[in-house]
């Protein structure tokens, strides 16, 4: 799911790439181009771990390497569209006055938000109405990476961040739409998908070389793994509005 604490006049070219990493961590990387006439957050619910706490998940800065998901683009002679693989995730007391940790992860500040009790320690202009989540009963568990976007027009460079998974069997890819406030049952997906692992479905696209052929691992902090294959699905046009799961083995760092 991909929400915004403020109407966005427009989101496109949304890119998302995962990986299983060690144990039940999942590694995530997100960008989009964005258009919005003020500061707004972009919340990502994620699957963690119940109990994890306030430092689960782990940040990573790509500020250094904008050009991530186009290097990856480039990993495929051509594009191919495909309409299945992966199933679509459908949906599914206040900590005082103790807000939530900030960090500066290159041109965001991003926070980790444990449950959706804890949206109260946001400033109000960064979290999403309370009637948003009653009517997401699906996301009652799950924690939330939020990230703080001060230029709102144009590229955004890549989010990505490490969190332990509550489906370490599965990669999640937070697809779900909430632009305006609400939520629809179709929306228009202008989505492209990446992801490396063992056992992926055969709809999904395969690259013919190895990432490092391509991509400039050593610059994803060991997200990317250079010995192995990317995988691609392209999700484009209207379609049911949900989040992605995929089921995948781990590949070795």
């Amino acid at each position: 799911m991909c929400c915004f604490s403020q109407p966005v006049k427009d989101v496109s070219n949304t890119k998302i790439f995962a990986r299983l990493g060690n144990g039940v961590d999942q590694f995530v990387a997100y960008a989009m181009n964005l258009s919005a006439d003020e500061e707004l957050s972009m919340v990502l619910p994620i699957p963690v771990v119940p109990g994890s706490g306030e430092k689960a998940v782990k940040f990573i800065n790509l500020e250094k390497y904008p050009r991530l998901f186009e290097d990856l683009w480039k990993g495929f002679p051509a594009p191919v569209s495909r309409s299945r693989g992966g199933d679509t995730f459908g949906p599914a007391a206040v900590y005082g006055v103790q807000k939530l940790e900030v960090q500066s992860v290159g041109a965001f500040d991003a926070s980790f938000v444990p449950t959706i009790a804890d949206f109260s320690r946001l400033d109000e202009r960064f979290r999403l109405p309370e009637k948003v989540w009653k009517k997401l009963p699906g996301y009652a568990t799950f924690g939330f990476a939020v990230f703080k976007l001060k230029d709102v027009h144009g590229p955004v460079h890549p989010m990505a961040f490490l969190f332990p998974s509550s489906m370490p069997q599965s990669l999640f890819f937070p697809t779900m739409h909430i632009h305006d406030g609400e939520i629809h049952a179709k929306e228009e997906f202008d989505h492209t998908l990446y992801c490396q692992g063992s056992n992926i479905d055969a709809s999904w696209q395969e690259s013919p070389g190895i990432a490092v052929q391509f991509v400039k691992c050593g610059l994803t902090h060991d997200m990317v793994s250079p010995k192995h294959h990317v995988h691609r699905r392209l999700m484009k046009g209207v379609q049911e509005n949900g989040d992605v799961l995929l089921r995948a083995g781990k590949v070795a760092a």
